[in-house]
C-alpha cells in the first residue's frame, strides 16, 4: 500500500479525528506494556469495537465516466470491515436525466440514513438525485464534478485549465432503443493511463482502459435542474495530479459548496489508487452527520 499525503483543510475537528486513530494504532503496535498502558489499550480496543457495533448510515457510491462499480473494491472493503453497509451502484452512464433518475430510484428504496459519495460525473449524479431526499444526510465529491442548478458540465469543464481529457477522447455513435442515434465517448487506449490513472500499474491499467464504460456524450449538455450541495452537507476529495477534472476546478467548486475538504496527491482514479484516504473521507462524514 502506497504511502498517501493527505493535507487536511478541516477544522481541528480533523485533526482530533486523526490523532485518536493514532492512540489506537500506538496502542495496538506496542509490544510490552504496563498494567495502566494495558488498561488504556483495553479501553481504546473497547471503543473501537463499539464504534464498528454502533448502528450506521447506508454508504452509497457511484462511479463516474469509463468506470464501473468494480473500481470501489478497496473502499467497499474497507467501509464493509468498520461495519458499514455498502451500495456500489451500477451508474447507466446515459445522460444526466437518465442516471439521476436511476440513482433516485435507488435511494428511495434504501431504508434509513444515507451517504452519498460520487466520483467523477458521478458527482454531478447525485447533486441532482439526492435533491428533496431526506434519507441523504451527506454528499461526498471524490475528484468530482459538483454543477450549480443550469450549470452543464461542458462549461463547468472549461473554467480552469489543466484537464488533458477532451483530447483523449474517442467519440462513437450508438442507437437507442428508438432508432434515433446518440454519440458515446471513451478515453483512447493508449492515453488511458495517463489521463486517468498515472499512479497505478501499467498492467491494472491497461484492464481498466479495455473494460472502461463508455459515457454518453449529453452528459456533457444536459442542463442540471437541482444542487443538492446547497441544501446537504458536503465533503470533498481534491486529487492533485487529476488530469481528467483540473484540480483547481475540484478545488473551486468544493470552496463554492462549503465542502469539508482534503486534498491528496493522486490521480483521477483516487478510489483505486488511495483507498484508505477515500474511506477516511467517507467515515468521516458519516461520524458528523450522525451526531
Amino acid at each position: 500500500m502506497k504511502d498517501t499525503r493527505v493535507r487536511h483543510l478541516t477544522t481541528a475537528r480533523g485533526l482530533a479525528a486523526l490523532a485518536a486513530t493514532g492512540v489506537v494504532f500506538a496502542a495496538l503496535l506496542t509490544p510490552m506494556a504496563s498494567a495502566g498502558e494495558t488498561d488504556g489499550t483495553a479501553q481504546s480496543a473497547q471503543s473501537a469495537k463499539s464504534e464498528k457495533s454502533a448502528p450506521k448510515p447506508t454508504v452509497v457510491l457511484v462511479h463516474g465516466a469509463f468506470a464501473d462499480s468494480s473500481g470501489w473494491g478497496g473502499v467497499v472493503q474497507r467501509l464493509q470491515w468498520r461495519g458499514y453497509p455498502v451500495v456500489a451502484v451500477a451508474n447507466p452512464l446515459r445522460g444526466l436525466p437518465t442516471d439521476s433518475a436511476y440513482l433516485a430510484g435507488v435511494l428511495r428504496n434504501l431504508d434509513g440514513p444515507v451517504v452519498l459519495v460520487g466520483h467523477s460525473y458521478g458527482g454531478a449524479v447525485i447533486s441532482s438525485a439526492a435533491a428533496g431526499m431526506p434519507n441523504v444526510k451527506a454528499l461526498v465529491y471524490v475528484a468530482a464534478f459538483m454543477p450549480d442548478k443550469g450549470e452543464v458540465l461542458g462549461e463547468l469543464a472549461a473554467k480552469f485549465p489543466g484537464s488533458e481529457l477532451q483530447p483523449a477522447l474517442n467519440t462513437l455513435p450508438f442507437s437507442n432503443a428508438d432508432g434515433s442515434q446518440g454519440l458515446e465517448l471513451t478515453i483512447k487506449p493508449d492515453k488511458f493511463r495517463s489521463v486517468f490513472a498515472a499512479d497505478l500499474p501499467r498492467r491494472t491499467t491497461s484492464v481498466m482502459a479495455a473494460t472502461q464504460r463508455p459515457l454518453s456524450a449529453s452528459s456533457f449538455t444536459d442542463v442540471p435542474q437541482a444542487a443538492a450541495w446547497r441544501t446537504i452537507p458536503s465533503w470533498a476529495l481534491v486529487a492533485a495530479q487529476d488530469k481528467a477534472i483540473a484540480p483547481d476546478l475540484e478545488r473551486f467548486e468544493a470552496r463554492r459548496a462549503g465542502s469539508r475538504t482534503v486534498e491528496v496527491n493522486s490521480s483521477h482514479a483516487v478510489m483505486v489508487s488511495h483507498p484508505d484516504a477515500v474511506t477516511a473521507l467517507i467515515t468521516t462524514a458519516a461520524r458528523a452527520t450522525a451526531r
